[in-house]
């Protein structure tokens, strides 16, 4: 592998990120709502694809639908 095939995310466009691991990822992030903490769960292009109250139940759905999470902070 020489250093041209090598993917480095700072170096992508914003339409590139949005797409990298578009069917393999989702994106999980703490979350307030009415002053409690939440997690949602967005897709690599950032759609909000679920709210939930718990941060093990987030990765757990995440992967039963045959995602990898992956935490944003």
């Amino acid at each position: 592998m020489n250093d041209s095939s090598i993917i480095n995310p700072r170096h992508m466009s914003t339409r590139d990120l949005a797409m990298f691991g578009v069917q393999d990822v989702a994106f999980i992030k703490a979350v307030s709502v009415n002053d409690e903490v939440g997690y949602a769960i967005h897709a690599a292009d950032g759609t909000q694809m679920a709210l939930v109250t718990d941060r093990d139940v987030a990765f757990a759905a995440v992967r039963q639908h045959g995602l990898e999470p992956v935490s944003v902070h």
